[in-house]
């Protein structure tokens, strides 16, 4: 049986609660890879997550949190790769929007996100970029889809501060045509994209 729709005061709360957990388990998973500690530390530390494993699945939700229906008519991004508060895989990324619908973010990745050693793995740098230029098609009821993206590795994207920064080129035919890149915390760019991004057509 679905959940229940989500009152404002319901998704406060909650998010209160499971947005530093997910922040806690964030902390874990880089830890457990820098971790030096010896063999029984590690298993003590392994019989204390599994604890908490079973108190969490104690009650689990039927549905995918991104799509569990609220009473204001919001659409929940909890479990989003990229935003979702509640997903401990999540940088998490904060987009801002500005009124032209270019979009920018600023983030922190660390160790979890390595590809080469000390550095950005490539396909996490085009997951930012898709959804920071996917952020510049939005609209208002009226979402948009990733038709294609195109990327050009310009340098190594170390780990650490990041800010990505999109822009709309042109738009056309319900079709909206991005670009932007990731810089490091030098402000030197790292990775260019462009994408073509699609709102579908309303359903006669």
């Amino acid at each position: 049986m679905p959940d229940a729709a989500l009152t404002p005061d319901d998704i406060e709360r909650a998010e209160a609660a499971f947005g530093p957990l997910a922040e806690s388990l964030r902390t874990l998973v880089d830890l457990a890879i820098r971790s030096r500690v010896d063999d029984e530390r590690a298993h003590r530390a392994r019989a204390l997550i599994e604890q908490a494993g079973a108190i969490l699945s104690e009650q689990l939700s039927p549905d995918s949190p991104g799509v569990q229906p609220t009473t204001d008519g919001r659409t929940l991004t909890w479990g989003n790769v990229m935003i979702g508060v509640r997903n401990a895989i999540a940088p998490p990324l904060r987009v801002h929007r500005a009124a032209n619908n270019s979009a920018a973010a600023d983030l922190v990745l660390g160790t979890p996100y390595e590809g080469p050693p000390g550095l950005v793995h490539g396909g996490v740098c085009a997951m930012l970029l898709d959804h920071v230029l996917g952020a510049t098609a939005h609209r208002p009821g009226s979402p948009a889809f990733t038709g294609t993206l195109t990327l050009r590795y310009v340098a190594p994207t170390p780990l650490g501060r990041l800010r990505v920064e999109a822009w709309v080129e042109r738009e056309e035919n319900g079709k909206t045509f991005s670009a932007g890149h990731i810089l490091d915390a030098e402000g030197t760019v790292t990775v260019e994209a462009h994408g073509v991004f699609i709102r579908p057509r309303p359903r006669s």
